[in-house]
């Protein structure tokens, strides 16, 4: 692995933003179209980890998928007098952009719950959830999850988030009238694999 501050690194990714034009044309993407509406089909809130790639494990199309990352996929807890810049994002996502689905996507070898599992593993990422909580205001702390079983750990996480998003009253107000779908999933980061959460099993289970 090249280290963070490889020049190489940087060369290759200013490179790729110069031929984006062109490598998007190859794809039959028409940029023109996104001088207009903004109009994703979902929206996808994962880990901010560089491992983990939402568009790769969708194969979502630029314009098609709308993402929110926060430190260990974390969302925070709706809060109308104090809203956080992610519960913004929701609210925008849900009531501006009409999305029919959310996604909350965790990932093995989180470091974020990770740590919170076992703190000394990793005190730095520890600290931060410890402290003010990953993602804002309100958020729902890994420090709050009790299983050693890391795996366990990643699973409760994210289910834990959907429980979140369902006290958004945008989120409520859709969700009961099947406007909005919520889904839970975990990408496995050793195999590519990615499971979803399904309620009848009370399981992670392949998609």
């Amino acid at each position: 692995m090249k280290p963070a501050d490889d020049p190489e690194a940087m060369g290759y990714f200013k490179e790729q933003a110069r031929t984006y034009a062109a490598r998007a044309a190859a794809h039959g993407v028409d940029l023109d179209q996104f001088a207009g509406t903004h109009a994703p089909h979902a929206l996808f809130i994962a880990c901010a980890d560089a491992r983990l790639v939402p568009a790769w494990i969708t194969g979502s199309r630029p314009g098609e998928l709308l993402e929110l990352r926060t430190h260990g996929g974390t969302v925070s807890r709706y809060q109308p007098e104090n809203p956080s810049r992610d519960a913004v994002t929701i609210e925008f996502a849900v009531d501006r952009l009409n999305v029919s689905d959310i996604i909350v996507c965790g990932h093995s070898h989180c470091e974020v719950v990770n740590a919170a599992v076992c703190p000394e593993t990793d005190g730095r990422a520890g600290d931060g959830a410890q402290s003010t909580g990953p993602a804002g205001a309100g958020a729902q702390k890994p420090s709050d999850i009790t299983t050693g079983d890391l795996t366990a750990a990643g699973h409760l996480h994210v289910a834990r988030q959907l429980d979140v998003l369902s006290d958004y009253p945008c989120i409520a107000l859709r969700m009961a009238d099947h406007r909005l779908r919520l889904h839970a999933w975990f990408h496995e980061l050793e195999t590519g694999a990615t499971l979803q959460y399904r309620p009848a099993a009370n399981a992670f289970l392949p998609l």
